[in-house]
């Protein structure tokens, strides 16, 4: 099914890309085992999860908290994030269905590919053209009917390219900052990710959400005092996300996915061959247990 909604700026609006329930479905069953298998872990900061609290559709909303109850149904919500690896828009799909499991996940990408990957479309990712002026206001019409409705999430890259996660130099697009002008009322909510190598044969991907930022205290802001608020919140968790992962350390972070651990093929048969001959109890991995 299809639906509109009108903006109170009457503004025209764009037909919801209609995404297929069970497909999604046996996309995510896939999904969380070939992150299994690639990663080590997926974990979030424990102390960030807070942040959701103000978040209608999360796991960890709390009505009492949100001012206006009668607006917590059709709370806009555009989660926006750093981009430093090809596996950011499956991260993303993972955690919206984590973390965000009331919210159906939406996200912006380029035309051309998403015709090359058809089936995309029917997995929440919907095409854009930014670097053409009827381009960008589609994707304005577009993500203002997807954010309004308060059953979906719309995940967005503004710095339009793979970044480093510890690069916080780069300017950025400015379509994240134009959507949130058009919106009503919610929140937009930065999310930083790293991929970290620690003791193992495969990586870490951790993350942190930062402070949701008001909808409505961000259009009170003009134009650049908006974008400035919106890229000093990212920047502000990716370097507190950074402080976490430097000292290797798993403590501070809840792992939604435990990876197949320890080394692979030859040299792990061969270290438990050695364990053996020892009499020694076989160690899989190099470190600490995930928490």
């Amino acid at each position: 099914m299809v639906s509109t909604k009108t903006s109170h700026r009457n503004r025209r609006t764009e037909p919801i890309p209609t995404v297929s329930g069970w497909l999604q479905n046996g996309f995510h069953r896939f999904l969380e085992s070939y992150l299994r298998k690639h990663f080590d872990g997926v974990g979030v900061d424990s102390d960030s999860l807070k942040s959701l609290d103000l978040i209608p559709g999360s796991v960890a909303y709390s009505s009492t908290r949100l001012a206006d109850k009668t607006n917590a149904r059709n709370s806009s919500l555009v989660v926006y994030a750093n981009h430093p690896s090809w596996w950011d828009p499956l991260v993303a799909q993972f955690l919206n269905r984590k973390l965000l499991p009331e919210r159906q996940f939406y996200a912006p990408i380029d035309s051309l590919a998403l015709e090359r990957y058809g089936v995309l479309k029917k997995l929440g990712f919907y095409g854009v053209r930014l670097g053409e002026m009827a381009g960008v206001k589609r994707f304005l019409r577009l993500s203002t009917s997807i954010a309004q409705d308060g059953d979906n999430a719309i995940w967005i890259t503004p710095e339009g390219k793979f970044t480093d996660a510890r690069n916080d130099t780069n300017e950025w697009m400015p379509g994240l900052g134009h959507l949130c002008q058009r919106l009503e009322h919610g929140f937009a909510l930065p999310v930083a990710m790293e991929y970290v190598f620690w003791n193992e044969p495969r990586p870490l991907c951790l993350v942190s959400i930062g402070e949701p930022q008001s909808i409505q205290n961000l259009q009170a802001l003009n134009k650049e005092q908006r974008n400035q608020q919106l890229a000093n919140a990212l920047r502000k968790t990716q370097r507190h996300l950074q402080n976490l992962v430097i000292p290797r350390d798993p403590t501070p972070f809840d792992f939604l996915i435990r990876g197949e651990s320890g080394p692979l093929g030859l040299y792990r048969r061969a270290r438990q061959l050695a364990a053996i001959l020892r009499g020694q109890r076989f160690q899989q991995r190099h470190g600490e247990p995930l928490q």
